[in-house]
């Protein structure tokens, strides 16, 4: 499943709390919503403006999405709790919460107004009693995913579920629970984690991210003999029961951090019955390719495998990969610096290939070889920090990927305009430099011109994409950025750290990505109220904006945007010296909704703006 879209209960729109869409809709009102089901989520608050029938259209659409609703925990969310309600979501993500009056009043809220028709609910890092946790899940009958991570309170004392009548009304209640996060629990023992696991019988996904498991090698090491549940650690040995009774439901792991050795992944990969899907062992530094290769022939069906961080892998886990997981749809394998070119061709075997991160890998060879082999599925691919990408490669990725939907490049210092254009690279020579920028300039199309195509695979060829991330791309200048960033279906946008960026091409990046929701500008000190005064009335969706460290703007800049972009959400203006705490609460004054905070910086502030 798709990561969820986040909301707060204010995002859509405010409406009475007498305002019902919950009731059967006719014919029309199915059409309206199927129709705005194709929308972008922006776009769907926007129609639900209309009036009362587009309004309950739009929430009919949203819940039908994956979207999540963000609520604060304090007194001021109740009224919105029963407004949400009101409306059926089944989604919602809990912050702020603690042991406190306030925090059981807005969790006994959530489980009468929300929690009948709750599938999905998220505690990470609260901390709230075992009392009023009980009673909340209690009254979440169709709950389906389940996130206590974090959630360190909860598992202190060791006897949450410990009484067996409690258990059985749990059990009973939640008896389709079928995901179940429990990362970053540093309490958690095998006594309290199979009192937790054993009310959830259907459970399907697991995730022991970051917790502290215990391995006891010795001569029965794999073994799944009984063994009495330890009420003080968290064992491996524990694990391997669970996984064995379960194995025939379990479709995904998550054992990132937990220091997996390549015995136990063994283990793991050989229980009978079990056919992962999922599989994420981030960081697990002492695995080996030889495991690696192993689990590709125990886990054949794995559709979605994280080797990130597991630092100890070579060539050998990619030729395993590609030979035995035919099926992968999802591939992470950031941070493994001994992989070589012929370990990353290997990885063109993968052709149902959709989402590849290789950030940190430093190998541009190697990337550029597999290229042509990935083809139309691949729509995701993160090669941030691959430092020696080249403007050849760049051209590849233009020619053999448009289907991309999402490109992060950060930190690839090497690529310069001519790899977004598309152009061929010039022999620099001594005295030349000063001419680039102009041959680059009268080389590249003009997107204002109807007939103008690219002369090569420039940028624009990735139509699809709804994500590009430049940042720290230092050679990048405004001959390229004005003239290929022409994405009008872009959503978000990373020019971070581009020093040579300037208002020519700030204007001409606003005109060509009218729906960018997230921007991030941080440290181009080139920008200023000139540029901003031009290019904010195009960017009226903007939500998130970072102008970290722009020193030349100035409180003009936050009356520009003020006025300009009324979704604004989160605006980021530390380090921006002419910016100062009264044009911050001018700011206040224009959009009430703001919440200020003082940066820690002197000269600057930083802006979270809750809608």
């Amino acid at each position: 499943m798709a990561a969820p879209v986040f909301f707060t209960p204010w995002d859509v729109c405010s409406v009475s709390q007498g305002q019902d869409c919950s009731a059967p809709i006719g014919k029309k009102m199915q059409m309206l919503t199927y129709i705005l089901s194709f929308l972008p989520l922006s776009d769907q608050k926007e129609a639900s403006l209309v009036n009362r029938a587009w309004y309950c259209a739009a929430q009919n659409a949203l819940r039908e999405t994956n979207v999540r609703y963000n609520i604060p925990v304090s007194s001021a969310s109740l009224s919105a709790i029963k407004s949400l309600g009101l409306r059926g979501i089944s989604c919602i993500s809990l912050t702020n919460l603690d042991g406190s009056p306030a925090s059981h009043q807005v969790l006994q809220s959530v489980a009468y107004h929300i929690g009948p028709h709750l599938e999905s609910l998220c505690l990470a890092g609260g901390s709230p009693t075992e009392a009023s946790f009980l009673a909340l899940i209690l009254g979440c009958p169709a709950l389906r995913t389940l996130d206590l991570s974090g959630c360190n309170s909860l598992f202190t004392s060791g006897t949450l579920l410990a009484q067996p009548e409690t258990a059985r009304c749990v059990r009973k209640a939640l008896s389709g629970l079928r995901d179940l996060n429990l990362a970053s629990l540093r309490n958690l023992t095998d006594l309290s984690f199979n009192h937790l696991s054993g009310c959830f019988p259907s459970l399907e996904r697991l995730s022991l991210a970051y917790c502290h498991l215990t391995f006891e090698l010795g001569p029965t090491w794999g073994s799944i003999s009984p063994q009495a549940s330890s009420p003080s650690q968290l064992s491996f040995h524990n694990l391997l029961q669970f996984v064995q009774e379960r194995a025939g439901r379990l479709r995904a792991l998550d054992l990132s951090g937990t220091g997996l050795p390549p015995e136990a992944l063994q283990a793991l990969g050989r229980v009978t019955g079990l056919q992962l899907e999922e599989l994420s062992l981030h960081s697990c530094r002492d695995l080996s390719s030889e495991a690696v290769a192993i689990l590709c022939r125990q886990q054949p069906g794995l559709t979605s495998l994280d080797l990130s961080g597991c630092s100890e892998l070579t060539d050998g886990a990619l030729l395993a990969v590609s030979r035995g997981l035919r099926h992968l749809l999802h591939l992470s394998l950031r941070k493994l610096q001994r992989l070589t070119d012929a370990g990353c061709a290997a990885l063109g075997a993968l052709h149902k290939l959709q989402s590849l991160d290789m950030a940190e890998c430093c190998l541009d060879a190697s990337v550029l070889s597999m290229i042509p082999a990935l083809g139309p599925s691949l729509k995701v691919l993160d090669l941030s920090s691959c430092v020696a990408l080249t403007n050849q490669t760049m051209q590849a990725i233009c020619t053999y990927l448009i289907h991309l939907s999402v490109l992060r490049l950060a930190w690839c210092k090497e690529l310069q305009d001519w790899g977004l254009l598309g152009l061929k690279e010039p022999i620099e020579k001594p005295g030349l430099s000063s001419q680039l920028y102009q041959e680059v300039k009268n080389q590249a199309p003009d997107p204002q011109e109807p007939n103008s195509d690219p002369r090569g695979p420039s940028l624009l060829m990735l139509q699809a994409l709804q994500e590009l991330d430049l940042t720290a791309c230092c050679k990048l200048t405004d001959a390229s950025l004005a003239k290929v960033l022409q994405f009008p279906q872009l959503r978000q946008l990373a020019l971070s750290l581009l020093p040579a960026l300037t208002d020519t091409g700030l204007v001409a990046v606003a005109r060509g990505c009218p729906s960018l929701e997230r921007l991030a500008l941080s440290h181009c000190s080139h920008l200023s109220d000139e540029g901003w005064a031009q290019a904010a009335r195009f960017w009226p969706r903007l939500q998130h904006l970072n102008l970290s460290s722009c020193s030349q703007l100035t409180e003009q800049t936050l009356d520009t945007i003020g006025q300009a972009c009324k979704q604004l959400r989160v605006l980021d203006v530390a380090m921006c010296p002419g910016i100062n705490m009264a044009a911050v609460r001018h700011f206040q004054a224009q959009l009430p909704q703001v919440t200020c905070i003082q940066s820690r910086f002197v000269g600057g502030a930083d802006l979270t703006l809750t809608l």
